[in-house]
């Protein structure tokens, strides 16, 4: 489970918060040969978020009829949130059939300037 904080807290490790960096959803799966090993299955834009204060969650979407979300426009509205909203799980929805999915880490590809959040749906 990853919430709020450890994002931002990420964000400024990993990339010194580069508003630039586009932000990616990085599916990965089991290697059937090896389970301790994931393989790259595909990545997507993140295009938009929303808070779910009932579940306390900020849910990240992917919509590939929208601009790609950066960095920097998501930052502006975490940094000013208060100590409880930092706590909030932050979760993916893919598509209709895969929604409410769990971050398993962040990561980055520096020279694609993407921020990359990773999720498995072998869970």
């Amino acid at each position: 489970m990853k919430v709020i904080i450890d994002l931002i807290e990420d964000i400024r490790e990993e990339i010194a918060n580069d508003g630039d960096f586009v932000l990616t959803a990085m599916l990965l799966k089991a290697d059937q040969e090896d389970s301790s090993k994931m393989l790259y299955a595909g990545e997507s834009a993140i295009s938009n978020f929303e808070f779910n204060h009932e579940n306390r969650e900020l849910i990240l979407g992917i919509d590939r009829a929208k601009d790609p979300l950066i960095v920097e426009d998501l930052l502006k509205h975490l940094l000013i949130l208060d100590t409880g909203t930092l706590m909030y799980e932050i979760k993916l929805n893919i598509n209709l059939d895969h929604q409410s999915v769990e971050l398993i880490g962040f990561g980055k590809a520096q020279e694609d300037k993407k921020y990359i959040l990773f999720v498995t749906l072998d869970q």
